[in-house]
């Protein structure tokens, strides 16, 4: 199985890479699916909107990611997995564990426990986690032109918990995790990026 998953706090930039990290795992001759969470099959994707849009306690939140969660591998991401096919994905369970765990307060046990439940035996092969300062995530929101959706409205604080649970994930996990310095422009965060994915 080859399982890859994109992380970060909102405004790194992540998303605007997975095409490139896509076409960079095609032209090893690999049938690739983008995805992304909360969403990825029609009931997750209106999940998505709840969780972004309404507010809500931290467990009720967590309890409805993983719901989307679970719906989405056993749907897409498991059935592509098992036919062979590499599956992207934008946000998984180290998502979770970094904004609903270390930004909200909720136990990593819980997380845990909802996290075997919903993907058994299922982890990511290779993570890719986007890094940056809170200033530079905000200056990249900002230039959006978009709403904000509830979590990309979050205090520096709750930011700042984020960023660094994701940190601690990577020092934690070296061999499946990879930080990347989304910091610079666009061209220099990709030749990281097919540095992290050098034997994958």
């Amino acid at each position: 199985m080859r399982f890859i998953t994109l992380e970060g706090v909102d405004g790194a930039g992540k998303s605007s890479h997975i095409e490139f990290i896509a076409d960079a795992v095609r032209t090893k001759g690999m049938h690739v699916i983008v995805t992304r969470e909360p969403g990825g099959t029609d009931l997750a994707e209106r999940l998505r909107q709840t969780i972004l849009g309404e507010p809500m306690t931290p467990i009720v939140e967590t309890l409805l990611v993983f719901a989307a969660r679970a719906d989405h591998v056993a749907r897409v991401i498991r059935p592509a997995l098992e036919s062979g096919t590499i599956v992207i994905c934008d946000r998984f369970t180290d998502a979770t564990a970094a904004y609903q765990g270390a930004g909200n307060g909720v136990s990593r046990e819980l997380i845990e426990r909802l996290a075997e439940a919903a993907h058994p035996g299922l982890k990511p092969n290779r993570t890719l986690i986007f890094d940056c300062p809170y200033e530079v995530a905000r200056e990249r929101l900002a230039k959006t032109g978009r709403a904000l959706d509830r979590f990309e409205r979050e205090d520096r604080a709750f930011f700042e918990r984020v960023r660094s649970a994701y940190l601690a994930l990577a020092k934690a996990e070296p061999k499946r995790i990879r930080v990347i310095d989304a910091s610079p422009d666009a061209a220099a965060v990709r030749q990281q990026i097919k540095s992290a994915l050098q034997g994958f």
